[in-house]
C-alpha cells in the first residue's frame, strides 16, 4: 500500500513516520497515526469537512447502534459480491463507524488492508486513534491520493465524488458500494420545517463507467426517546440548524420518530481494456 503525492502525484514511500516522493515533498504522519494528504492551497476552507461538534454527535449517535442495520446489510452485499477482496476503501469514511465494522468481517475471512479517506481533520483523527489496525487519510474525494487501478472495494455513503477518480482507483472487476437517502429519509423532520416538503430523488442507479449488478431500499423507522440521542441525532442532520429551541425542548421531551429511506447500490467496473 501506498499513497500519490498530492502536490505532483508520484507514488510515495514510507521512510520512517513520514510519506515522502521522489520530488521529496513529505508528509509527516500524525501521532493518532494518520496523514494529512490535503495540502493547504488545495482546501476551500479553513477546516473543510465536518467541524469537531458535528463529528461528535454523529460517532455517539452512531455508536448507539441506529444505523447498524445499515451498515450490517452494507457489509452482507460487500461479502456476496467482493468477498475475496484484500484492498478496501472507505470514501468519506468520517469518525471510521462503517470502516472498522467492515474490516472486521473481511478481516475474520482473510487478511486484508482498509484504507479510509475523509476532508474532515478532526474526523480522521478520531478514526485513527480508535481504529488503530486501519489506514486512515486527510484527503479530497475529488482527488484522492490512491494509487490507480489498486482498488478491489470501495464503500461510499453520502460521501459526494468525482466519477473520474472513481473509475481511476478501482481495480479490474472492483466492486463499489454506494448508499444515498431514499425518497422518504428523515421525511418527519422536513414536514416539520417546510410546508411542502419534497421528497429525495429516486437513485436511476447509472454511474458512468460501471455496470450496477444490484439495488435497493433498505427503510425503517427510526424512534428515539434519549434526550442525549436526541440531541445527537439532530445535530448530525442537515436541519439541525432550521430547528427552533422550542421545537428541540419539544423533541427531548416528547421524543422524535422519523424514517430512514437509504439506496444501497452494487457497481462493478466495467473492463478499461
Amino acid at each position: 500500500m501506498y499513497y500519490l503525492c498530492p502536490l505532483c502525484t508520484a507514488p510515495m514511500g514510507l521512510i520512517g513516520r513520514s510519506w515522502v516522493c521522489p520530488q521529496q515533498h513529505q508528509f509527516d504522519i500524525a501521532k493518532e497515526g494518520y496523514v494529512n494528504l490535503l495540502p493547504v492551497q488545495k482546501k476551500n476552507s479553513k477546516d473543510p469537512g465536518d467541524n469537531k461538534e458535528m463529528m461528535v454527535a454523529r460517532r455517539e449517535f452512531l455508536n448507539a447502534g441506529y444505523y447498524q442495520a445499515l451498515s450490517d446489510r452494507v457489509n452482507q452485499l460487500a461479502v456476496e459480491y467482493a468477498g475475496a477482496a484484500t484492498r478496501l476503501l472507505d470514501i468519506g469514511c468520517g469518525e471510521g463507524y462503517y470502516s472498522h465494522r467492515l474490516f472486521e468481517v473481511f478481516e475474520q475471512r482473510h487478511v486484508c488492508r482498509l484504507q479510509g479517506i475523509d476532508i474532515s481533520k478532526s474526523a480522521i483523527r478520531f478514526a485513527a486513534k480508535r481504529y488503530p489496525q486501519l489506514h486512515f487519510c486527510v484527503a479530497s474525494a475529488y482527488e484522492m491520493p490512491i494509487a490507480s487501478e489498486s482498488i478491489e472495494l470501495a464503500l461510499r455513503i453520502y460521501a459526494p465524488s468525482k466519477r473520474e477518480e472513481l473509475q481511476r482507483i478501482m481495480a479490474k472487476e472492483g466492486i463499489l458500494i454506494t448508499v444515498a437517502p431514499g425518497p422518504r429519509h428523515h421525511f418527519a423532520l422536513k414536514q416539520k420545517i417546510y410546508a411542502n416538503p419534497r421528497l429525495h430523488p429516486e437513485s436511476e442507479a447509472v454511474i458512468d463507467g460501471f455496470d450496477c449488478l444490484h439495488h435497493e431500499r433498505l427503510t425503517y423507522q427510526l424512534e428515539l426517546t434519549d434526550s442525549q440521542h436526541i440531541a445527537h441525532f439532530l445535530a448530525m442532520t442537515p436541519y439541525a440548524w432550521k430547528f427552533t429551541a422550542e421545537q428541540k425542548a419539544n423533541f427531548m421531551s416528547q421524543g422524535l420518530s422519523c424514517e430512514l429511506d437509504f439506496q444501497i447500490e452494487v457497481h462493478r467496473i466495467r473492463d478499461k481494456s
